[in-house]
C-alpha cells in the first residue's frame, strides 16, 4: 500500500509526510491538510488548555480529522514524551525517572512500567512515544542524567528492551503493536 500511495503522490505531499509539527506550533489546524503534514509530536511543554486525557483524546482526534481530509488520506503519527509515564495527562500513573528504574534492576518491573504506560498512552490516541531514553551517562555535570537507567551499560542493556517490550508488546507475538501498546523511539 505504501509503494502505491509513493507512486500517486506529489513532491509537496510527500515533503508534507517527512515534517513533523509539535502541537504547540501547529496555530491552525488547517495546515495539516495544507501542508500534507505526517507527523505531529507533543513534546515536554506541549500541552492543550484541557489536559485530562478527554482533552488530550480530543486534540488528537480533531488533527487526524484534519489529516484524513487530505486527497490521499493519511493519517498522522502522533507521537508524545511519555518518558516516565504518559505524564502530561492529569489523573494518569507517574512512574520513577529512569536512574530510578535502574536502581531496582528489576526488567519485570520496567516491562509492566512500559505496558502501563502504553495503554494510558493508547486511551488517548497517539501510538508513539519518544521512549526509552537509552543513555549511558558518565558525567554527573550533563543536567538530565536522570533519563538514563545506570551509567553501568550493562544495566541499561537488561532494562532498556524490557521497557521497549512493555511499550510496543513482544515482537512476533499476538500484542505486538496492538490498540493497548505504542511505537517506540
Amino acid at each position: 500500500k505504501a509503494d502505491s500511495l509513493l507512486k500517486t503522490m506529489t513532491l509537496d505531499e510527500k515533503i508534507g509526510q517527512m515534517v513533523q509539527v509539535d502541537i504547540n506550533a501547529l496555530k491552525d489546524r488547517t495546515d495539516i491538510q495544507k501542508y500534507f503534514l505526517g507527523s505531529a509530536l507533543a513534546g515536554g511543554n506541549s500541552e492543550p488548555p484541557d489536559v485530562t486525557a478527554r482533552g488530550w483524546a480530543g486534540v488528537y482526534d480533531e488533527c487526524q480529522s484534519w489529516a484524513l481530509k487530505t486527497r490521499l488520506k493519511i493519517p498522522l503519527v502522533f507521537g508524545i514524551d511519555a518518558v516516565h509515564g504518559h505524564n502530561n495527562v492529569d489523573g494518569v500513573v507517574i512512574f520513577p525517572h529512569n536512574i530510578g528504574l535502574g536502581a531496582t534492576r528489576d526488567p519485570a518491573l520496567v516491562r509492566e512500567i512500559g505496558r502501563i504506560t502504553a495503554a494510558e498512552t493508547r486511551a488517548t490516541g497517539m501510538e508513539w512515544t519518544f521512549a526509552p531514553t537509552v543513555a549511558v551517562p558518565q558525567d554527573d555535570r550533563w543536567g538530565r542524567t536522570y533519563e538514563g537507567y545506570s551509567e553501568n551499560p550493562a544495566v541499561v542493556a537488561m532494562l532498556a528492551p524490557a521497557m521497549v517490550e512493555g511499550l510496543q508488546g513482544k515482537a512476533g507475538a499476538k500484542d505486538f503493536l496492538d490498540d493497548h501498546h505504542v511505537m517506540t523511539t
